[in-house]
Order: C-alpha cells, then structure tokens, then sequence
C-alpha cells in the first residue's frame, strides 16, 4: 500500500529531515544526526540510517533479500572479522519497507568511508558472487522503473531509445557487440557505498539494483571514482580493451544520460584514456 507523505518534518540545519510520522514508524527518537558521504542526505535517528527518494515497488522485493543475506553472512560459522559486510534493511513496525519516501538501514557504528578503489572493486565481486547465489533470475520488477537511472541503463545497451548528445556522439561509433559476460543482479552504484568497520571488513549499502554483466558494475564504479573522488586516470588503463573497453563505453554513456549531463569536457579524463579521438 503507498503511503502518503504526512506530518512535519525535523530539522537539522543544512539537512531536509523526516517527517514525523517516518520517525514514529520506524520507532526512532526525533534526534536526527545528519550523516556525511553518499548524496549527504541520509541522517541518523537512534540505531538507524533513514535515506529519502526510496522506491517502495524496488525496496518490497529487495530489501528482503538483502536482509536475509545480511543475516547470513554475519552468522556464519566460518566468518572471519573482515569478511563481507551488508548494510541490513529495516522494515516499519507496521511491515513497510519505505515510508513517505523514506528508507531504513541499521546503522554501523565505528564504520568509515572507504576511499580504496581496489577495495571497494573486491567488496563489490563478493556482492555480485553472494546475490548470483541468492537470485538467479531477473526479478520481474525491474522491468517496471521508469526512474531515469534506469531508463538510462536501457538507452546505454542499445533496449531503447537513441542515443542522443556530443557525449554519445563520440562514444556510439566505438560500440560493438562484444559479450560482456552473463547477466545477474549488480550493484550499479558502489562508489562511495563501502565503508570500513572496526575491524576493516567492508560494509555495502545503498544497493542500486540492475540485470547487467558485473564487469559492467565494475565500470561504472570505477569511472565514478575517477570523476567523482579524484582517482587517478592511471585506474583507468585495465579499461581501454576488449570486454573492458566496451564495459566503460557503456559506464560512461550510463551516466551521462542519468545525470542528463553531457558535456564532454566533463568527461574528458575518461574519454582521452578509453575513447581517444580517432581511436
């Protein structure tokens, strides 16, 4: 059932804060802590992280999924203090996954922003390896956004619309058809969604679900680092042949038509090292 978005919200300087009646749902305190690292918007309220702009239809199938597998991987009997961490969802009291708009996660105390680009590529593949073994076809659900991310994902693997902009301009020409490997679920955001624990295991959140070949996944986080947290252009080298190649093309397309951003310059350390003029 949708809920509609009701009561006042909290406020914290500089933050927009929940509501009210997210607040009571998720049985929080009225104290929120705004939290640092992702899009800033996410706050703390007790044991939880609360983060807007969640959509209810994605969250009611896989956030049980990735409590289930948070669950198991932190009772293991064979875990190890740095093993693989997941951020576990947290329903409402009354069963609903996002309220208002708003989502919940258990807060990891102790926990910093990973800024290690090869950790957070080996966090990512033991995410990918864990969800193949507990997902093995595409949910259905997936096929239902029409949030620009998504519509974005489509146009950049040639399953709708036309590429459009001096960004795919440049880039639509290099395109083939080079296999990429199978198809599961990935995380399409993992720049930036890793933290550390206290005893350096990574900690994944924010999952951002797509049906695409990991090393495409693995593209995308690394051009985002590149772009977005100044890695260098030298992580960039593993990524201008074959598969590799065609995976970052898309990366790059991907994000250009999610952001509607498509200014080459902007673009430019990436494009220079994968898509050189005349190569």
């Amino acid at each position: 059932m949708r809920r509609r978005s009701g009561g006042n919200p909290v406020t914290v300087v500089g933050v927009s804060s929940p509501p009210t009646e997210v607040l009571d749902l998720f049985a929080v305190p009225h104290v929120v802590e705004p939290l640092p690292g992702g899009s800033g918007s996410s706050v703390r309220a007790g044991d939880l992280v609360l983060s807007p702009g969640r959509d209810e239809t994605t969250a009611s199938w896989l956030n049980p999924v990735l409590a289930r597998l948070a669950v198991r991987l932190d009772e293991s009997p064979t875990r190890r203090p740095r093993d693989l961490r997941i951020a576990m969802p947290v329903p409402a009291r009354d069963g609903a996954w996002v309220v208002a708009g708003w989502g919940a996660s258990r807060y990891e105390p102790g926990t910093t922003g990973c800024d290690d680009l090869d950790v957070t590529l080996a966090a990512g593949r033991l995410l990918h390896a864990e969800l193949a073994s507990v997902v093995g076809r595409r949910p259905a659900a997936l096929d239902a956004r029409t949030d620009r991310a998504a519509v974005a994902e489509r146009v950049a693997f040639g399953e709708a619309g036309e590429l459009s902009g001096p960004v795919a301009g440049r880039l639509a020409p290099l395109l083939d058809d080079t296999p990429l490997g199978p198809d599961q679920l990935v995380h399409a955001d993992l720049a930036g969604n890793v933290l550390l624990d206290a005893a350096g295991a990574p900690v994944v959140l924010d999952v951002v679900p797509a049906w695409r070949p990991t090393v495409w996944a693995e593209a995308v986080a690394v051009l985002d680092t590149v772009l977005r947290a100044g890695a260098p252009a030298s992580a960039l080298q593993r990524w201008t042949t074959a598969r590799e190649r065609q995976a970052m093309l898309r990366a790059v397309l991907f994000r250009a038509l999610a952001a509607d951003v498509h200014d080459r310059d902007l673009y430019a350390p990436v494009l220079d090292v994968v898509a050189p003029s005349g190569g």
